[in-house]
């Protein structure tokens, strides 16, 4: 335990705290068992130290990741009671999923060491509410969502912008434009953003990002998916093919029939396909309406889950009007109900119409439709009902 502790100081001391994430400060901490979902490459693993360097007592915190080779040898309870008999207090535990039965000794350290305070993250597809030893009366979740706009703006101009609520931007965009416009220019940043700024890790090295995307996606699939649901180098493979399908002509209205045959899998198999890609951080699936939606409901629309995915998948095929809406989709999911619309391209919350496009896009298909809004991009400020698409990254 004394080189792991040694470990730890260490990615401590090289833990910056000057930019920081928007779950940072939303994290309840008095709960004893935390789960912090984020799909690979979200940036869990420095959430998790920036808590510990900023929130936590650091002489009595311990932060391992699970694939360690110290648990090649030694079980994670075992760790844990060690750690509790000499006082430890707070236990950050990362990539659970890469440690076997991982959930029965996480409820049993719960049980057994009522002073020890556990987080843990997991892989986005990871089923926590589903897990053998039941979890979910136990661990409050939270969902790590990929860099939003806002987030990336402070990533690359270190401004803090203000994080904006959905309604707050409906009724006030104008304003709100007006007074981010004299600090930073916002349509360079967005088109960038929506290329290569999802991901924390493209600060690394932008000119390679894209290739290291593509690597976090093959990652996805044969380790972490692999992980959770232990499937065959074939079905893999399938799933691979099943991404690039959807990438290729994002948004995709799946014919489930034509696509089964084109992948090679049984009907079934291929909507359980598309929800573990959904659940893996890779796709997001679009239905007109979220009732009655069970576990081989296709749904109306599949897109890939953040723009940047399109440019690491779809390369030459990237159509920017799937681009655009894509991003929209991406930064409410999680936050608000989004919907397939019937006049438009989505409905919010059951109750306001989007029609997403360029800034030559009109009214037109809105004309009669009640709370009906354009995102347009390739504009700094709107009015009335017209709002630039890149406010809406703002709202976390």
């Amino acid at each position: 335990m004394e080189n792991l502790l040694l470990e730890f100081q260490s990615k401590i001391a090289r833990t910056p705290l000057n930019i920081q994430r928007y779950l940072l400060y939303q994290i309840d901490l008095n709960n004893r068992l935390i789960a912090i979902k984020g799909a690979r490459g979200a940036g869990k693993t420095t959430l998790l130290l920036q808590l510990a360097k900023s929130h936590l007592p650091l002489e009595s915190t311990l932060y391992v990741s699970l694939d360690h080779i110290y648990f090649f040898e030694n079980k994670l309870y075992d760790l844990a009671k060690q750690f509790a008999q000499f006082g430890g207090t707070h236990l950050l535990l990362d990539e659970v999923h890469k440690y076997i039965n991982w959930s029965r000794e996480i409820k049993l350290i719960y049980d057994n060491f009522p002073e020890l305070n556990i987080i843990f993250t997991s892989s986005s597809m990871l089923e926590i509410y589903k897990s053998e030893s039941d979890l979910s009366r136990r661990a409050v979740a939270y969902n790590l969502k990929e860099l939003s706009f806002r987030e990336f703006i402070l990533f690359e101009t270190k401004k803090t912008v203000q994080a904006h609520s959905f309604l707050d931007i409906l009724e006030n965009h104008n304003a709100i434009a007006t007074k981010l416009l004299d600090e930073i220019k916002p349509l360079p940043l967005f088109e960038k953003y929506l290329k290569i700024g999802v991901y924390p890790y493209y600060k690394e090295n932008e000119n390679v990002y894209i290739q290291k995307l593509q690597n976090t996606i093959n990652l996805i699939i044969e380790i972490d998916i692999n992980a959770v649901e232990d499937l065959n180098y074939d079905t893999l493979i399938k799933l691979k093919k099943l991404l690039i399908s959807i990438a290729s002509s994002a948004p995709f209205t799946p014919n489930i029939t034509k696509l089964s045959e084109k992948i090679g899998v049984s009907r079934n198999m291929l909507v359980k396909s598309i929800k573990i890609l959904e659940r893996a951080g890779l796709v997001n699936e679009l239905y007109k309406d979220t009732s009655g939606i069970g576990v081989l409901t296709k749904p109306e629309k599949l897109y890939l889950n953040n723009s940047n995915l399109m440019y690491a998948l779809a390369k030459e095929n990237t159509n920017i009007g799937n681009v655009r809406e894509t991003f929209f989709l991406n930064q409410f999911k999680g936050l608000h109900e989004i919907n397939r619309s019937e006049v438009a391209d989505f409905v919010i919350d059951r109750t306001y119409t989007f029609e997403i496009g360029g800034k030559n896009k009109t009214k037109k298909q809105i004309a009669n439709v009640k709370n009906a809004y354009i995102a347009k991009d390739g504009i700094e400020i709107g009015f009335g009902n017209i709002i630039p698409v890149w406010l809406f990254g703002l709202m976390y």
